[in-house]
Order: structure tokens, then sequence, then C-alpha cells
């Protein structure tokens, strides 16, 4: 929820209202529209509004953002390109309930260690909207949602793939820390375009190697989709970088700057931030549990389960046996008849709210009441073990470095698709 906060307040403008329709906005409005997108606009209070954000996030570095005009387009053009994603999710039936709202937005009070209503009252007193904030939050979980969507329809990750990227060992070697910076160039470009292109970036280099810092070359002069977080690119092993890249990144060092570098979009700079050892052994501490589960239905609801597993409690702490009490009352049908017995597991593998109450147990301790979509649990920590896993957590690794790199060029290709395919009139110059 952290990241969706953090690319909430990047990409939508300060929590606006809803999307108006072209036909829906007074006549006396229409000269404040910045973009047409499909039967959409985007009105000049929204990208101010955006570009007031973007200021503030940077306001002790203010040379790092470019002119306003280049700021501007770059802004715009990130706000069509989600206004599209909502509209298409839209359009195959993809929605976010109210009650999925009213808990991602506990879930950011929580982690901000206040409760809802002193968030929204620190929001509006900083003058943010929150009903806009639900609504924009709405809208970063309709697009999440898409994604996983497409991930699921068009990505798959074979054994084989983990064991080729296994046996590689990058895993066990270094990471790298990168950023990138984009001069896109169009398909079938001309060579005078590859020139003009050559150019640019050269002089962006020569630029940097002078001193100006990579990032706000990056956020100033890239066309790339990260422009605006300076290019950062995150922590990546070779395996998760273009093979034409990494005998290059494999030989610089934290602080290099590559030379430009044409890629399937442009022409490229690479720059290694930092750089870390990736072959520590991976130690994760288990813990040993036995759960009893009691399910809200038609004919039990909530407050009735809840009051049952609360007795179940109080009779536990009595002294009577858990593992009886779960034989007898537990309708988890994976453990109830282990008397709840769930084996060895790590606290991370579970929801949040489940992972910390276990881990605010002592062995032999049972969690208060926690709730689920399913019902009513009781959690008691048996013994705990710090346990080697580190092929394991590799694997897993493997997997999600794959399944992400193809995750991030399969929804790249689809947000330039639904882009290329749609109606945009951006207006700004006229505005």
């Amino acid at each position: 929820m952290t990241r969706i906060l953090l690319s909430l307040l990047l990409a939508f403008p300060l929590f606006a209202p809803a999307t108006l329709s072209a036909q829906a906005l007074p006549s006396n409005e229409l000269d404040g529209i910045v973009a047409v997108v499909e039967e959409d606009v985007i009105l000049r209070s929204e990208l101010n509004r955006a570009m007031e954000n973007i200021t503030q996030q940077y306001a002790a570095t203010p040379e790092q953002l470019p002119p306003r005009a280049s700021l501007e387009r770059q802004v715009l053009e990130r706000l069509v390109q989600m206004r599209l994603q909502i509209q298409r999710a839209d359009s195959i039936g993809i929605r976010v309930s109210d009650i999925e709202i009213d808990s991602a937005v506990q879930a950011i009070a929580q982690q901000n260690n206040v409760d809802v209503e002193q968030m929204r009252r620190q929001m509006e007193a900083d003058g943010y909207s929150f009903q806009g904030f639900r609504e924009s939050l709405r809208d970063e979980m309709v697009i999440q949602r898409m994604r996983s969507r497409i991930m699921q329809s068009r990505v798959s990750v074979s054994d084989t793939e983990i064991d080729i990227m296994l046996a590689r060992g990058n895993l066990r070697g270094k990471q790298y820390q990168i950023a990138n910076l984009l001069v896109g160039l169009p398909d079938g470009a001309t060579p005078e375009q590859i020139t003009a292109a050559r150019e640019k970036i050269e002089g962006i280099r020569k630029l940097i190697v002078e001193g100006m810092e990579f990032p706000a070359a990056a956020i100033r002069y890239s066309d790339g989709p990260n422009a605006l977080e300076g290019g950062d690119l995150g922590w990546r092993s070779l395996d998760e970088i273009p093979a034409s890249f990494v005998n290059l990144i494999g030989e610089m060092k934290p602080g290099d700057v590559s030379e430009p570098l044409r890629g399937p979009s442009g022409l490229q700079l690479i720059y290694v931030r930092d750089m870390r050892d990736g072959s520590q052994v991976r130690m994760v501490q288990e813990v040993k549990l036995r759960d009893i589960m009691i399910r809200t239905t038609e004919l039990v609801d909530d407050a009735s389960a809840r009051a049952r597993v609360e007795a179940l409690r109080a009779r536990a702490i009595a002294g009577e046996d858990f593992g009886e009490l779960a034989r007898e009352h537990s309708q988890n049908t994976a453990s109830a008849s282990l008397g709840g017995d769930m084996g060895w597991t790590s606290p991370a593998s579970f929801p949040p709210d489940f992972s910390r109450a276990i881990l605010e147990l002592k062995d032999g301790e049972i969690t208060q009441p926690i709730h689920s979509p399913q019902g009513w649990h009781l959690m008691q920590r048996m013994a705990t073990r710090e346990q080697d896993r580190t092929e394991d957590l590799l694997r897993d690794e493997a997997r999600q470095m794959i399944s992400r790199r193809k995750a991030d060029e399969e929804f790249e290709r689809f947000v330039r698709q639904i882009r290329d395919e749609s109606y945009v009139d951006m207006r700004l110059s006229s505005s």
C-alpha cells in the first residue's frame, strides 16, 4: 500500500475529482481542456494540481526538474496513459468495491500510524480531497488488477527457465541498482532521426560527465516511462538486465555511466548507482503453528463467529488443550483433524494482520481473534527455529524476476498498444 500511495502522489492530480466527460462540461470550462482522451477530458486544473505535486516533491532540488513546458508535457502524457488504462479496465469489467477501498485506506492509515479519521483530517488540512484520494486509490487498484490479469493470461514461467537462470549463477553474484535515460526513436526510424537522437544523447552524457546528476538528467531529458523517477529501475541481477547490456554492466562500477546503447525503444544511457553481494546465505525464521477457524456463513454472522472464537480462546487460556479444541470445533478442513497443526512456516507467508500477530507472540501463546474474509481465527505459536532456505528462496526469487521482467515487457507493450489505438487530442500548447 505504501507503493500505491507513492504512485498516487506522483501519477494522479492531487486526488482530484473523477473524470468529467466532454459532454458534461459547462461551456465556460471548455477553454480549460488540455487533452481529450476518447470521450473523457483532462482539465487544466487537473494538470496544474499534478504539476504542483511534482514540484513539491522536488522542492529541495528544483534544479533536477526540466523547464516547466517540458515537465507539463511529461506529466500530461502520464495522465493520458493512466486515463486510457482506467477506461480499458472499465471496458473489460474490472471493478474494485467500496469494501476493498475501505480496507486499502485502513491499511495505508495503519502504515502511517494513524487511524482513518486522523488521516482524513490531516489530508484535508493539507488541501487534499479525501474523496478524491479514495477515487484515485480505486483507479490505481483497478490498474493493478488489470496488470495482474494481463500477467495471468500472457506471462508464464517454466521450471526450465528457472533452472537456466540458477545455472548461470547470477543470483548468487552481484546485484546492481541501476537507472536509465532513454532518447526514444520511432519504429523504422530514418538515418536522420537516428543521427539526431545520437547527437542528443551524447550531449546529455557530456552534461552528466561534467557534473549534472544522472537523476536530474533523466527527469529533464528522458523519454522513458520512469523519467519522473529519475530513471530508477531498482535493484537488478544480471538475469533481469537485457542480454545486450549484461557484459557492459558487469564491468561497471558504482557511479559509472555507459556510452549510448541502442535498444528496441531508442538510445539509452545506463547508470550504476550501487551494487551489492547477492551470495549470502538466506536464513529465515519459521514458526510451528496450530490454528482454529470459525467460518462466517449465512447462518453464522460475523459477531457470532467472533464470539465463538473468543470463548474457545478463553477455554484454551484456562488450560484446555488447544489441539483438542481444534479437533472438536475448528472449521479449517486442512488442519482440524490434525489438532490445528499447520506445520513449520514463515510468518511472512501470511497476510499482514496474521503475520504481525504471530510475530508478537512468544512460543506457547495464543493470538487474539483475527478476522479474514472466511471468518475468525486463533493461532497458537508452538516453537520457533532459524532455517537455511537459500535454495528455496533463490528459486522463488528467480521465478519472481523472470515473471516481473516478462510482465514489465507485456504491460509496456499493452500500454503502447492502447495509446496507439485510442483517440487522444493533446491541447496543451493552446490551453
